[in-house]
């Protein structure tokens, strides 16, 4: 725990003498304790300062590009929805081989962010009355304690059994050691800091990057979701529901590049990107996904989209027979391309490469390039492309299907349920469900939409873990019919991931891992 703890107020420092919206290397800084006392909180700036450090934590730069923690896409890498055929962080290996608590940057990149974030956090509700009062101070001390939240949920939704910090890092006994609590203590923190969060954040519509009342009132009912209290999940949605503050975008495609996430009511969350300034690492996203191919999506993930006119199921095999890319739900073609797609369907590039072809310039024969989050402004992006597309954390349309979920599971499929999914389903002109379903058949339902509307969103891993169906589905599954060899492998304990090694050689005894490692 001593080395955990000089790490995190070193980690804290820095965040606040970043520069308000830089999203660079963190510094190292000896001694750290002094230059926070001789320098930082003087004046209502530091404050701002400390504030936009604190977000500057959504960037998350540390790891191998697409495994940085909120590089969205990268999720369903670990997923049956695509494959990444990098070895990005070390996450190709942990998909194929297992993880371990040697995983490289896979297993300790997102550790570390949430706790460099945390101490960050910490910090700042330890010091910023000292340069802020009255409605100032409470908007912004409920600003870190949604992002102290935040962090946390990560931590417990993937490694479960974590240390619980909250003091202030720099007055910590560092010849102090700790313990790790069990999962159930740290929700009990995370839905704690959201209620201080929800009672006096802003009640207004997400537009500049800084989170608001429905912001954490949509992480509240992941939590509650998570925890399998239903009643609960369903009523704190349907108030956001009914709050009007959020509403679909009418445009599915809109959510994920720009100028239109600028306009859209739906997002409630997000990393805020800006060109020429705050770009995202390594090179855009269009060069990782568009050319690079670095994520790919599966033949399964195709067959999950319905037909059009909704008289198939999402499992129909004869999607895979005669024209499977034709007449199937919208979203599958504003998320994939497909072998044969011009600029007409989309295609970036030109010249030799201007019909989409598997086998071309990166494109795994079986699986299908992305479409999701490219700009459709840019023509053959490569090297030098810049795009600033905000990494969506939380839309309204997840709200309507998490309601949907909590209320078919706490009283079953009332109309209310069915009129939550019509909404999504209807935005992409897909055709109303069929009545009368039976509970079982609504959660079906619930969770193919919850599928294809957030493919490549970072969400189904999450999905399959809470559902407690990830392994049945990813345990021995084959991304790429044609490369059967290649299996993932998701085992039962993989429901707590193993805390980093170098975090248990660091402050051994105190600190155990998990179980299974």
């Amino acid at each position: 725990m001593k080395k955990f703890q000089q790490l995190i107020v070193t980690i804290t420092t820095t965040a606040f003498i970043l520069c308000s919206g830089c999203n660079k290397d963190l510094l190292d800084v000896t001694p750290p304790d002094k230059l926070a006392s001789a320098f930082f909180w003087k004046t209502p700036d530091d404050a701002d300062k400390a504030l936009t450090g604190l977000y500057n934590y959504l960037y998350a730069s540390s790891g191998g590009y697409a495994t940085s923690q909120f590089t969205v896409f990268a999720w369903d890498n670990f997923t049956d929805d695509s494959y990444g055929q990098y070895n990005y962080g070390g996450g190709l290996n942990a998909l194929t081989s297992g993880i371990t608590p040697q995983s490289a940057d896979f297993v300790y990149s997102y550790y570390s962010n949430c706790y460099q974030a945390i101490a960050a956090a910490n910090s700042f509700l330890a010091n910023v009355d000292k340069v802020l009062s009255g409605d100032q101070l409470t908007k912004y001390k409920a600003e870190a304690y949604f992002l102290r939240a935040f962090n946390y949920f990560w931590l417990a939704q993937l490694y479960g059994n974590t240390i619980i910090f909250t003091d202030d890092p720099f007055k910590e006994d560092y010849k102090s050691t700790r313990a790790k609590s069990d999962r159930a203590e740290v929700l009990k923190l995370v839905l704690a800091d959201l209620d201080l969060a929800i009672a006096s954040l802003p009640d207004a519509g997400y537009t500049n990057g800084h989170a608001v009342k429905a912001t954490a009132q949509g992480y509240k009912v992941r939590v509650l979701l998570f925890q399998k209290r239903y009643a609960e999940a369903a009523a704190l949605a349907k108030e956001i529901m009914t709050g009007n503050k959020f509403s679909l975008l009418a445009s599915y495609a809109g959510n994920f590049y720009k100028p239109d996430q600028n306009n859209s009511k739906e997002i409630m969350f997000s990393v805020k990107y800006q060109r020429p300034n705050i770009l995202h690492q390594d090179v855009a996203i269009s060069v990782n996904l568009q050319r690079w191919k670095g994520e790919q999506g599966t033949q399964d993930l195709v067959n999950e989209y319905e037909a059009a006119d909704g008289k198939d199921t999402a499992s129909s095999a004869v999607y895979v027979k005669g024209k499977p890319f034709e007449n199937r739900d919208p979203r599958m073609r504003l998320t994939l391309f497909f072998p044969g797609d011009t600029k007409a369907q989309g295609w970036p590039f030109t010249g030799a490469l201007a019909i989409a072809t598997p086998g071309k310039d990166s494109w795994t024969a079986g699986y299908y390039a992305v479409k999701k989050w490219l700009d459709p402004s840019l023509i053959d992006p490569d090297y030098g492309t810049i795009d600033d597309n905000d990494f969506v954390l939380l839309r309204y349309a997840d709200i309507l299907l998490m309601y949907a979920e909590a209320q078919n599971e706490a009283t079953g499929p009332d109309a209310s349920v069915y009129a939550a999914i019509k909404l999504v389903r209807n935005r992409s002109n897909m055709p109303d469900l069929p009545a009368g379903l039976s509970q079982a058949a609504m959660r079906d339902r619930i969770r193919h939409e919850r599928r294809v509307e957030f493919a490549l969103e970072g969400i189904r891993y999450f999905d399959l873990r809470r559902w407690g169906i990830a392994v049945q589905k990813l345990d021995g599954f084959v991304p790429n019919p044609l490369q059967p060899a290649i299996k993932t492998k998701y085992k039962a304990n993989y429901e707590f991931w193993p805390i980093p090694q170098t975090e248990i050689d660091r402050n051994a005894p105190e600190l155990i891992q998990n179980d299974g490692y």
